[in-house]
């Protein structure tokens, strides 16, 4: 499946891996604004959704499932944004963000509202850590 399969050099510098899941990579945004995760599909030329057949777009539908199922595990989530734009990086990738009242953003879309703000080192790590065990505890259950 991952034969030929590059990651966006945008997608890498914004966003660290989490985890490879059975389809995509699980990535978590480094911008501490937002809890925001990115799954981007091992597929070599995915661009759309579309792109996928049958059987891969319903794997990435419940990898979505699970991403929001993780950012709703880090504390309150008064909305879940969940988009595949790709007007900047084509390579199919799908945004999943929760969103709070009053965040940085609130109540216009995140994508392209301000500049990033980067995690610390120590957060990012923690924050990586928690969302790796969560996901087993998901996966497990």
């Amino acid at each position: 499946m991952s034969e030929g399969f590059a990651l966006d050099p945008r997608l890498a510098a914004d966003s660290v891996l989490v985890a490879d899941g059975p389809l995509s990579q699980l990535r978590l945004m480094d911008d501490a604004r937002f809890p925001w995760l990115v799954l981007v599909p091992r597929l070599a030329g995915a661009v759309e959704w579309l792109d996928l057949d049958g059987g891969a777009q319903r794997l990435l539908l419940a990898e979505v499932n699970l991403a929001g199922k993780l950012l709703r595990s880090l504390g309150p989530v008064h909305k879940l944004n969940i988009g595949a734009l790709g007007n900047i990086v084509r390579q199919l990738h799908v945004h999943v963000l929760a969103r709070q009242e009053g965040d940085a953003a609130w109540p216009g879309p995140a994508w392209g509202s301000g500049a990033a703000l980067r995690y610390d080192e120590t957060t990012r790590l923690a924050l990586v850590a928690r969302l790796r065990q969560h996901m087993d505890s998901l996966i497990e259950s």
